[in-house]
């Protein structure tokens, strides 16, 4: 029969619950720490999941989006410089031999950063899930939002040039590092807003660059737009870079907290929303 509460873990008591929920777990060895109870909305936490293959993971699909990115900017400049020529004389027809080889080359380009993108995208919010988890059960009380919001956040027009911040945020606090007399240090948050200024600049100079490509008709006007992309793909290899940073940075601070933080005795209190360390 399955725990009464979690679900999870075959039942050991007589009113029906496993030795996590019931609190009658063995200690475990050399101080490490039994799991505890989970709020909001978390049901009953486990401790700590560890976020290093993930994190191994997005690394290197953010490598693929860099090797994407700079396979763009390589395919639009060359085909930027054929319409070039045709502004200069317009004697060259982009539309056969050599440029109809470069918008070929631009186009799998693009498909290219799309398929790449959306790869990490999916894993990167499995891997921000994970971490926002984790934090929950490190110290609840400076989490500003709920775990859903680590994955809904994103999705939310407006909402979600603003929302995973701070969910990252409450994350970041969470996981600080501990000294090695488990009191707490500060962590500058240099990675973390570095990360997110990088990212909603690439995302907004995506969105103009796209739509002035599209819109874009003569030679001049392409010419243009060709340079934009190319800046706009540049950006978004800057961001690719930060949050390779961001990743890394989050997941050491985590392991190590795993390592030196200490679970309460106790039921962890309810987050409080806006509070700081």
């Amino acid at each position: 029969m399955l725990c009464t509460r979690c679900r999870i873990r075959t039942a050991v008591t007589d009113d029906g619950l496993c030795t996590f929920c019931s609190g009658t777990r063995p200690p475990l060895p050399d101080g490490l720490m039994a799991p505890v109870p989970g709020p909001g909305g978390w049901g009953v936490a486990t401790w700590p999941r560890s976020p290093v293959g993930l994190a191994r993971a997005v690394t290197a699909l953010l490598g693929l989006v860099i090797a994407a990115d700079l396979f763009a900017i390589g395919t639009g400049l060359h085909l930027r410089g054929l319409w070039q020529q045709v502004e200069a004389d317009g004697a060259l027809n982009v539309y056969v031999g050599d440029g109809r080889t470069a918008e070929t080359l631009y186009g799998i380009a693009a498909l290219s950063q799309g398929v790449a993108l959306l790869a990490t995208a999916v894993v990167f919010i499995i891997w921000f899930h994970r971490t926002r988890r984790n934090a929950e059960v490190f110290d609840p009380s400076v989490q500003r939002m709920g775990p859903g919001w680590a994955v809904g956040g994103w999705f939310v027009p407006i909402a979600n040039f603003w929302f995973p911040y701070r969910v990252a945020s409450g994350v970041w606090e969470a996981s600080a590092q501990t000294r090695a007399d488990g009191g707490w240090r500060t962590v500058p948050r240099t990675p973390l807003n570095l990360w997110w200024g990088a990212w909603v600049v690439s995302l907004l100079c995506t969105r103009v660059t796209e739509r002035l490509w599209d819109r874009a008709v003569d030679a001049e006007e392409i010419v243009r737009a060709a340079g934009l992309v190319a800046a706009s793909d540049a950006v978004d290899i800057v961001a690719a870079v930060l949050a390779v940073l961001y990743v890394r940075a989050v997941t050491g601070m985590q392991v190590e907290r795993a390592l030196h933080g200490r679970a309460p005795d106790g039921p962890a209190p309810a987050p409080v929303p806006g509070a700081h360390r």
